[in-house]
Order: structure tokens, then sequence, then C-alpha cells
């Protein structure tokens, strides 16, 4: 039996990239049954989606993040921990769990996430502001305890990594980059940006972490970039709101288009490859989230086209060829599994003994003849 890589495992690998879709949890106190068919009704928008995974946000008020007026209200959800076992289970796909590290009962919840709930990847999420009161560890505080119970990845900022941010911190030149391995050293083991609407910060990020990197000995982590498409200028007010930077052509280019969310996409698409170009050969690697961060269809319906696009754009750039291929998936709900696939037949779920669970997963694409998109089997002890 050869071994699938897990979703922390495909994430900290520099050798491929990764592709994730991004999701939400229903509201605090909505029912299971209730949680369940919001889980069924993304998974079967998803499915024909060649996807590594799904990313789970952790969501929280903030009201120290922006001096802007919050665009949409603030409605609690349930936790993000939760409601991916639920997905991960549902879907045969593992999930990559947010979590903001303000909370006072940080430890016990990367316990809880790691041994209940059964995730491995983890991404923490620091204080919104430096300013105010905060309960719960600091980032690094965080990545000490979450190290020693999963893997975990953390979020880059690059409109921090710019000279008029660098100017507001009283810096003559920007940091970011110095943070990105500073983390690295501390164990996070991958990052995931903000939405990207403007290429130039992402640009500079990538070049100047990759070239401290270098500089150390150091072989740069994963730089999975977000894309998030919007066809109203609420939606993009709530994106600047989060501190993402859209600079005022590029909304002009989106709002005054017939169709905006196809212009969205394209300009997405466009962003991809001008960093793609201006980054070949710096030695980062590079994955693809999309997200919507509205429940306004054209704009959920848009990160599905988008994700296609993005996909097809980084994989071409690989130079390979790649393809992809569709499986079975048989999810049941298990606790601890080990994933497992048959050497000789790629496609068939092979039968294993009566106290362990089957499990499958669609993973994605097919990169060169090597596979990237398989059904796997998932066998685990079932506890009695």
């Amino acid at each position: 039996m050869a071994q699938i890589p897990s979703l922390s495992s495909r994430l900290a690998d520099p050798a491929r990239p990764v592709f994730l879709l991004g999701d939400v949890p229903p509201g605090e106190g909505t029912p299971p049954g209730k949680c369940q068919t919001i889980c069924n009704k993304f998974m079967a928008r998803s499915r024909a989606l060649a996807s590594d995974g799904f990313i789970v946000y952790d969501i929280q008020d903030e009201p120290g993040r922006s001096d802007m007026e919050r665009p949409f209200p603030f409605r609690r959800v349930m936790d993000s921990s939760r409601y991916g076992a639920l997905l991960s289970r549902s879907s045969g796909k593992q999930c990559l769990i947010y979590k903001c590290v303000a909370d006072p009962t940080f430890e016990e919840w990367v316990e809880k996430a790691a041994v209940e709930h059964g995730h491995t990847a983890l991404n923490l999420v620091g204080r919104a502001s430096s300013d105010g009161t905060y309960e719960g560890p600091t980032i690094s505080e965080a990545m000490e305890i979450t190290r020693k119970r999963a893997q975990f990845g953390c979020v880059c900022i690059a409109e921090r990594h710019t000279l008029e941010a660098a100017e507001k911190r009283g810096k003559s030149y920007p940091t970011e980059h110095q943070n990105m391995l500073r983390k690295q050293k501390a164990g996070a083991q991958w990052f995931i940006s903000q939405a990207v609407y403007d290429p130039e910060p992402t640009i500079r990020l990538l070049k100047d972490y990759a070239a401290l990197c270098r500089e150390q000995g150091i072989v740069p982590n994963k730089v999975v970039l977000t894309f998030a498409p919007v066809s109203r200028k609420k939606t993009l007010n709530f994106i600047k709101w989060l501190g993402v930077k859209v600079p005022q052509e590029n909304e002009t280019k989106i709002l005054e288009a017939e169709k905006p969310i196809n212009a969205s996409v394209e300009l997405c698409c466009d962003i991809l490859k001008t960093i793609l170009s201006e980054c070949a050969g710096v030695g980062v690697p590079l994955g693809i989230s999309c997200e919507s961060v509205s429940i306004f269809k054209a704009e959920i319906d848009g990160v599905h086209e988008l994700f296609r696009k993005l996909q097809e754009i980084l994989l071409d750039a690989r130079g390979t060829p790649w393809k992809v291929q569709w499986i079975d998936v048989l999810p049941f709900p298990i606790q601890n599994a080990k994933i497992e696939e048959t050497a000789e037949e790629e496609n068939a779920l092979q039968p294993v003994n009566s106290q362990i669970l089957l499990q499958a997963s669609f993973l994605g694409a097919l990169i060169g003849g090597s596979l990237m998109a398989v059904g796997v089997v998932l066998g685990g002890g079932r506890k009695k």
C-alpha cells in the first residue's frame, strides 16, 4: 500500500502546487441537521473542482481592524474546527482550519482540533491590531503550542510590505519578509495570503522573502495566493475593510463593466499572470486558494470559474503536461484516519477488515503523468 500525502504534507511540499477552496462556517447556533444541509450544498457546488482540500475560516469581529465602517454586519459563526470536521468527514477531503490566536482557551482548542476533530493542518492568524487588549497567547506563543499537536502555517500580508506601510511604522523598508522567515523558523510550514487585487506588493514580498531565505540557506515555504471575485461596490468595500489594497483603476474596471463578475475573474487571472511572470525563478513555490467573501450568488459562481482558470494558469506555468481525473468518493465519519492508496489500481477501493471504515477523496490534477487527483482509501480503527 502506497501512502497518500495528507493535506498538510501537500501544503508543505515545495515540489508541487496546491489548490484550495475557502468556506465559512454556518451561523452560531445552527441546528446540526441544518449544518449538514449547508455542508452538502457547498460540497455539491465544489465537487467538480479539482481541489486538494478546503479552507475553513475563523470569523472574528475585529473592531480594531480598520477605521472604515464594516460594510456587512458581524455575525458569529460556529467553531471552525467543529465545522471543518463535518465538512471533511462528509466530503472525504481534508480541511485547513483557520484559528485566531486571540482566544483564552487556545491551547484547549488546538488539542480538541487535533484529537477529537482529527485535523492535521491549522492556519494561525494573529490579532487584528496591536492596539487594544486581547486575551489568549501571542502569535509566538501560539506557534509553540500548536507545533506540539499539528502542522501549521500562518498568514502573510503583502499590504504590510509597501513603502507606505513601512513609513507608517517608522521603518525605512517593509519587514513582512522578515516576519515570514521568523514564523518559518518557529515551525510554520506554509503561508496563506490575503485576497490579491494589486500584484505589486505581492511581487515585492515574494522577491524579498526569496532573497532573505537564499541569504540564510533556507528553502522558502509555499505561499498560497488567495483570490476572491467581486461584483458589487459593497463587496469591494468589505474587501478593502479587510485590509486588501484595491487600486482605483481595478475597482473602476470591475464596477463599470457590463458583467462585473466576469471583469473581476479576468482581472484576477491577469494579476496571477503578472505575479508568475515577475517572480519566475525566484524559488518561492506557489499555490492557489479561491473564496467568496459574500453570499451573493454571482460571486459564489464566480469563485468556481475563477478556480478553474487560475488552476490552468498556474499548472501551465510549470511547463509540464497535466490533466484532471475523476474518482468515486465514499465518505464516512472516521477519526484519526490513515490515508492509503492501492499501488496497482488507482480507481479501485479495496476491501479492508471489519474494524476499518472506508473513506475516499478526490484531490485534483495530474501533473506530467504523476498522480495528483486520485481516490484514496482511509482506514482507521473504529471506536466502540
